[in-house]
């Protein structure tokens, strides 16, 4: 039995082109057919499409091979203001609605409806990057306490681990490739081998020196009998190298304990690291350096955070920040 394309949406308007809206019909059949796409998902694509029609017909274009790139970069617009008399759409919506224009524009292409793809260049309006969550350093007290709970060598490890996390900024999988050689516990320094095997050395705080010491020393050993023997620096309790897994595993439930719950990630402290580096004022040059970043544009995203959390503290504690 064919499948229909009739939905609950509406069709293209009075308003529309008529070889434009033959056009849309045979495009939705294709998806509707060929793609066997939902009867929710071609609701969609006739919504976002018909707006398309509509806009283009406005601007006095009757068929799809008409249409100039300008033209799909300025309904992108009209997407996000509601320029074209529609609604103004949030990101999400309008990337959504972005992709079916393209698809319409290489089915065009494709079915020798239109010599070239005008939106093939146009991208999606772009998300805002989320902020990084960062704990407080209160927080992150209670973290690094609640790995150290129990007895025997693995709270020792595990204190260690997040010690290091926090005290240097590094990855989780940094972390977990480190061997006993990378740290120089005299010097104060670490050797950290980032993404495509980049090298840097950063330096480790006093409380991570600490904790590693007394890993080293008193659980370490214990940990490796278990083993054949590894240079890696965190070991599992069978005596082997300790898992990403298996670390990730270990920063869920110390924040468990703490009761921070979900807002421990893998990333958790390396955000801290870097936001509270900013908040006390370090320069986001050297932090990049501390985090591997190859770009200090990938840096820059903590400095949001720093700034917003400077409009909390304005926003409670100047007199006239509010009216």
């Amino acid at each position: 039995m064919t499948r229909t394309t009739t939905t609950s949406a509406a069709r293209p308007g009075p308003s529309t082109a008529p070889a434009l809206e033959r056009a849309l019909e045979e495009y939705l059949a294709h998806l509707g057919v060929e793609r066997g796409l939902s009867e929710h998902t071609l609701s969609a694509y006739r919504r976002d499409l018909s707006r398309y029609a509509t806009y283009l017909t406005a601007r006095g274009r009757r068929e799809l091979g008409e249409v100039v790139a300008t033209e799909v970069a300025e309904y992108v617009e009209a997407l996000r203001t509601g320029s074209d008399g529609g609604r103004a759409l949030a990101v999400s919506s309008a990337g959504r609605a972005v992709v079916a224009v393209r698809g319409w524009h290489r089915f065009a292409v494709l079915e020798g409806q239109a010599a070239h793809d005008p939106s093939a260049d146009v991208r999606a309006p772009a998300t805002s990057r989320r902020l990084p969550k960062a704990l407080s350093t209160d927080d992150v007290e209670r973290l690094l306490e609640a790995a150290s709970l129990g007895e025997g060598p693995v709270p020792l490890r595990d204190r260690a681990l997040l010690e290091v996390l926090y005290g240097t900024g590094a990855r989780i999988s940094e972390a977990v490739g480190l061997s006993a050689d990378d740290l120089d516990l005299d010097g104060g320094t670490v050797r950290l081998f980032g993404k495509g095997r980049r090298e840097r050395v950063v330096p480790v705080g006093r409380y991570a020196i600490e904790a590693v010491e007394a890993y080293v020393v008193r659980a370490r050993p214990e940990l490796a009998r278990a083993g054949r023997g590894t240079a890696a620096l965190f070991l599992n309790q069978r005596g082997g190298p300790l898992s990403r897994q298996s670390a990730w595993a270990v920063l869920q439930t110390a924040g468990a304990r703490a009761g921070l719950g979900e807002h421990v990630s893998p990333h958790t402290l390396r955000h801290s690291f870097a936001t509270h580096l900013l908040a006390g004022g370090a320069d986001v040059r050297v932090v990049q350096e501390l985090l591997g970043h190859a770009s200090v544009t990938t840096t820059q995203i903590y400095t949001q955070v720093t700034v917003q959390a400077m409009r909390e503290v304005y926003a409670t504690a100047h007199p006239r920040a509010h009216a």
